[in-house]
């Protein structure tokens, strides 16, 4: 029986974190980075896999203007230890919408995901509710996820991912 562990790194993405990115993604770019840095090398240690995820739009859609295929601001951001090839594009927030990448999950046997990155009320969040369903152990790096909304909408989504068993650490 496979008792696999996996980091998720989400959306850490020039469009999200560089000095050219839109007003709305405010994040503290230079701590996030660092905090899911030492996750990266922390959780890497520990044994478990290191997988990174993308979210990529295939064109210009409902005037968003960001993670376009192929673009610079698709990519990886700069400053991220990138330690595995394990690298998987979604096209919607929750990761295991992502063909290639639940079947990955599944074939591997994962047992826990812990998250990290952009953001709590988006993509992390979702992401967290996908996992949970899938009935792996789900926790987030509280120190290591952006969040961008209003400390309402943020407490809203915790009281949900609880709710479904997922941790904060």
């Amino acid at each position: 029986m496979s008792d696999k562990k996996a980091l998720l790194v989400i959306d850490m993405q020039n469009d999200y974190l560089w000095d050219k990115r839109k007003s709305m993604f405010s994040y503290d770019t230079a701590i996030l980075t660092e905090n899911v840095n030492k996750a990266i090398n922390s959780y890497k240690e520990e044994g478990y896999d290191i997988i990174y995820i993308k979210h990529i739009l295939s064109k210009l859609m409902w005037g968003v203007g960001f993670s376009i295929k192929g673009t610079e601001g698709a990519k990886l951001y700069d400053g991220l230890n990138i330690v595995s090839d394990l690298i998987f594009e979604k096209n919607h927030s929750d990761t295991y919408t992502a063909k290639a990448f639940r079947e990955y999950m599944k074939r591997e046997g994962y047992k826990e995901v812990v998250l990290c990155g952009l953001d709590e009320c988006g993509c992390v969040g979702a992401t967290a509710k996908g996992a949970a369903k899938t009935g792996v152990k789900v926790r987030m790096l509280e120190d290591c996820i952006g969040r961008r909304f209003p400390e309402k909408k943020i407490g809203k989504m915790r009281t949900q991912l609880k709710k479904l068993g997922v941790e904060y650490i």
